[in-house]
């Protein structure tokens, strides 16, 4: 038997001006349902990945993205990622890292509310869009080989 969290809906605007939250489920150390109804773009998530002002998830982590020289050893390498994560269990790591991990280091990248030390620009906002997250997870689905 699982457990499950409800997070309220929170009726802000977020980094694009126009967008807001949604309502999510954690269910046994994921978010099993997407966060959109289209589906997310595997292409669009790499350039999130890379994206300085987006998700600039190398930064912190190796990554299969020979285009950019330098990677971050902070976090751990997402080679095969895909490969061991559900999309559920990837989600909530891009959301709320806090969920599974409160020492983490890592930011949240959905979330607006109980963070410290957030840049005058997201204030009240997330970094990503839901459809950003999606893009996101799509695309970490795609990183199979170690």
């Amino acid at each position: 038997m699982g457990t499950a969290l409800l997070l309220p809906i929170l009726l802000c605007v977020d980094a694009r001006g126009n967008e807001r939250m949604v309502d999510y489920r954690i269910v046994e150390r994921a978010i099993p349902a997407p966060l959109t109804v289209q589906p997310g773009d595997p292409e669009r998530g790499r350039r999130i990945v890379l994206d300085r002002d987006g998700g600039d998830c190398i930064i912190c982590h190796v990554m299969p993205l020979p285009q950019r020289e330098f990677h971050g050893t902070v976090g751990p390498s997402l080679d095969g990622v895909g490969r061991r994560y559900t999309a559920g269990a990837l989600r909530l790591r891009i959301v709320d890292p806090k969920a599974i991990n409160p020492e983490t280091v890592m930011p949240a990248y959905y979330k607006v509310e109980g963070l410290h030390r957030v840049l005058d620009r997201y204030r009240g906002k997330p970094i990503l869009t839901a459809q950003q997250v999606e893009d996101v997870v799509a695309y970490l689905l795609t990183l199979t080989q170690e």
